[in-house]
């Protein structure tokens, strides 16, 4: 049985095998709402055959090229971390709660103010609306702040995400990427790693 982590407790683990991918002071953090089952079993992020998250991060203009689920490490490189809201792995997000948002939100607030990148970027609404209680948001950059960063809210790259086609995705987080550029130039360089948290 999953309980979640006591208020003033750091985790990294977000789910069997698959770790918080996190180093300080990041252009960006990318939050999933939570793991899927492909990338739980195989320890890496948006592992999911149909996912289009690298793909759309590459051509959005994050990486120099598209990076493999199984090298997913070094998107610390280019100034982003990678972590999911909710700790438990599904075959769908739908398939959470809402009480497992509220559980897992002072936690998740506390994590990304002890990470302290510039932005936290929710892919999908659900999981800011679950953590902030608010029933609409908008796309992009929201007014308030999560944990002392800007929250820019992103479409899901999930292949099940059909509202959205790749081009759309990349143009979504393309005005990421532009609005992050200076932040993440700072971190194009391999030292970031030696910061990084397992």
């Amino acid at each position: 049985m999953d309980r979640p982590a006591p208020a003033g407790m750091m985790r990294c683990a977000v789910a069997e095998g698959l770790d918080d991918i996190l180093a300080e002071q990041l252009a960006v953090i990318f939050c999933g709402i939570n793991p899927g089952l492909m990338a739980a079993a195989q320890g890496h992020h948006f592992a999911g055959r149909n996912n289009r998250f690298w793909r759309t991060l590459h051509l959005a203009g994050f990486t120099p090229e598209e990076v493999r689920p199984e090298n997913d490490r070094t998107i610390l490189q280019h100034g982003c971390g990678l972590t999911a809201v909710v700790e438990r792995p599904t075959a769908r997000a739908d398939q959470l709660s809402a009480n497992e948002f509220i559980a897992a939100t002072a936690t998740f607030e506390q994590k990304i103010a002890r990470y302290a990148p510039r932005y936290v970027a929710f892919l999908g609404k659900a999981a800011y609306c679950g953590l902030s209680g608010q029933r609409e948001v908008a796309w992009g950059l929201q007014s308030k702040t999560f944990g002392n960063a800007a929250v820019w809210i992103l479409p899901n790259p999930s292949g099940r995400n059909r509202a959205f086609s790749l081009d759309q995705l990349v143009v979504a987080y393309r005005q990421l990427h532009l609005a992050a550029g200076e932040a993440q130039s700072r971190f194009k360089h391999p030292s970031v790693l030696e910061n990084a948290r397992p």
